[in-house]
């Protein structure tokens, strides 16, 4: 009988020896948690296609917060939700300095400090009352360059709210550039900007859209990228970094790692991914029904991010795996 010369098995042999020759190993710095503050509620409000995250009020988001920083959390990004009746064509609360984000982003500074890298999205989406991420020509259509001025006036408010980097996540272009402008004119200069690469027009946003109570009627095909292009990310990227962007992302994380092994392979500057709602409410649908072990598998969604390349993770398991790889050191 002929025997195997090569025999990789010796190295999966036992725990011990798979941890020694991992090739990639998960850290709590690595994550970032995306969080959701709403207006005029007490309690946090369930969030139902994404059983375990809420709707925040001010108190429990301060509570996130520090527990998340406890955990050796890197980030917090911060989502606003304005009451209904003050959302309008313009998305005022957005620039609103006593907005609902803008209350959430100086809550937390005062809670942890620099504790945590405090993260704002920038976007229109949450506060505009037609739900799209820019404001609206007269035909209907988002007005590309007039979004970029609401977006500079937002990008100064959340800086000074405390806010340590920005977000811009409408897939705008120019949009990176136009907010660097502003915030540097307005003494700004070390808010730092996660530009959202490539975000692409996707199936997996749907619990998302009930977390922040979306208004949006239509589609963001027009603005966000399309599934089937994969160069077009390496168009945005050089386009994001020529403008001035200090990190830049990729979202949404499993459906496009290709997407992001590109961009890591291309860029300078750090790389997220990011897991998004739909990605979320799968795992924990299929975990619910006892179709998959769910430790297992955020374990393995999170790893494959690192092994596409990502430098960090915004996952909403951030603080509940960080909390379990410092109880599997400790």
């Amino acid at each position: 009988m002929s025997f195997p010369e090569m025999r990789p098995r010796r190295l999966r042999t036992t725990p011990a020896m798979r941890r020694m020759v991992a090739e990639h190993r998960l850290h709590p710095a690595d994550l970032i948690l995306p969080a959701f503050v709403r207006e005029g509620i007490d309690e946090p409000v369930p969030i139902g296609s994404m059983p375990g995250v809420v709707q925040h009020s001010v108190a429990s988001l301060r509570k996130a917060a520090a527990e998340a920083a406890e955990a050796g959390v890197s980030g917090i990004m911060l989502f606003g939700v304005p009451a209904d009746g003050k959302k309008d064509a313009v998305g005022s609360p957005g620039t609103d300095p006593d907005g609902i984000l803008q209350a959430g982003l100086r809550a937390v500074r005062a809670e942890v400090g620099d504790a945590l890298v405090v993260m704002s999205d920038l976007c229109l989406d949450e506060v505009t009352d037609h739900g799209h991420c820019g404001v609206l020509d007269e035909r209907g259509r988002v007005d590309n360059d007039a979004t970029l001025e609401r977006y500079a006036e937002m990008a100064v408010v959340q800086a000074e709210a405390g806010a340590q980097v920005l977000g811009p996540s409408g897939m705008m272009d120019g949009q990176v550039g136009h907010v660097r402008r502003a915030l540097d004119a307005a003494g700004h200069q070390d808010v730092a900007l996660l530009a959202y690469t490539a975000k692409y027009a996707s199936a997996f946003y749907g619990p998302f859209r009930e977390a922040v109570n979306s208004s949006l009627r239509g589609d963001r095909k027009t603005y966000q990228q399309d599934a089937p292009n994969a160069r077009e990310a390496l168009r945005e990227l050089e386009l994001d970094l020529a403008e001035g962007a200090d990190l830049v992302m990729v979202k949404p994380g499993l459906p496009y790692l290709d997407i992001l092994r590109t961009v890591a392979d291309a860029s300078p500057v750090p790389v997220a991914a990011y897991q998004i709602s739909g990605e979320y409410a799968m795992v924990e649908a299929a975990a619910e029904r006892g179709w998959i072990d769910r430790e297992r598998a955020i374990e393995e969604t999170l790893t494959a991010f690192l092994r596409a390349g990502a430098d960090l993770v915004l996952t909403y398991w951030a603080t509940e795996y960080a909390q379990r790889l410092g109880a599997a050191g400790a």
